[in-house]
C-alpha cells in the first residue's frame, strides 16, 4: 500500500487533486474532516480544548463554537500553539488508525489530504508527500472566486502559511497548478499511472 500526503496552500487546486485521485480510486482521507471529529463533544479533545480555553468556546448544542474558538486563538499569543499541541497528536492517531484499517483492507493507495501536512508533523503517516503550487496572482483570484475574501485578506492569509519554497523541501512530487483543470487532471493522472507501476 502506498500512503500520499498530499499538501498545498490555499487556492493551490490541492481539493482538486484529492478528487481526481479519489475518482481515479484512491482512498481519501480528509484533515478537515478529522478534526470536526476530534472536536466532537464528549471527546478527550473536546474536554481538553473547553479546560484550556474555556466554558465560552461551548455552543449552545454543546459542540466547540469553532468561531468562538478562532477569535481566541487568533487574537492572543501563544494560543495558537496551545491548542494545535492539544489537537494535532490526538489526529495523528485518528489518522494512522484509519490508514491501518485501509491497510487491512489491502487498499492499494491512500490519500491523506492535509494543508497543514507539514506543520504538524505528520508526514512520518505518508510514504511520500505531493505537493500543490500556483503563482500568487492565480491564487488570489482563485480564492477570491470561492470565498469572496478581499485581496488585502486572501494575501495575509498567503503570507501566515507555510512558504512554497519550505514546503518543496519536504516534497517528492511538486504539482504545478498554473493552467487549466484538464492540465491538471493530466498531471494528476500520469503521476497515478506511475503509482500503479511501483505498486505492482
Amino acid at each position: 500500500m502506498k500512503v500520499i500526503g498530499l499538501t498545498g496552500g490555499i487556492g493551490s487546486g490541492k481539493s482538486t487533486v484529492s478528487q481526481v485521485l479519489a475518482e481515479l480510486g484512491a482512498m481519501v482521507i480528509d484533515a478537515d474532516t478529522v478534526g470536526h471529529q476530534a472536536y466532537q463533544p464528549g471527546t478527550e479533545t473536546w474536554k481538553d480544548v473547553v479546560a484550556a480555553f474555556g466554558q465560552e468556546v461551548v455552543a449552545a448544542d454543546g459542540s466547540i463554537d469553532r468561531k468562538k474558538l478562532g477569535a481566541i486563538v487568533f487574537g492572543e499569543a501563544g494560543a495558537l500553539e496551545r491548542l494545535n499541541r492539544i489537537v494535532h497528536p490526538r489526529m495523528y492517531d485518528m489518522m494512522a488508525e484509519q490508514i491501518e484499517e485501509y491497510r487491512r483492507q489491502e487498499v492499494k493507495v491512500v490519500v491523506l489530504d492535509a494543508a497543514i501536512l507539514i506543520e504538524a508533523n505528520w508526514t512520518p503517516l505518508v510514504d511520500e508527500v505531493w505537493l500543490t503550487v500556483a503563482s500568487e496572482p492565480i491564487v488570489v483570484q482563485r480564492a477570491r472566486e470561492r470565498t469572496g475574501l478581499p485581496e488585502e485578506q486572501i494575501r495575509s492569509r498567503i503570507r501566515s502559511q507555510l512558504s512554497n519554497e519550505e514546503r518543496m523541501k519536504h516534497s517528492s512530487v511538486v504539482i504545478n497548478n498554473d493552467g487549466s483543470l484538464d492540465q491538471l487532471r493530466t498531471k494528476v493522472m500520469e503521476l497515478w499511472e506511475g503509482l500503479q507501476h511501483s505498486n505492482n
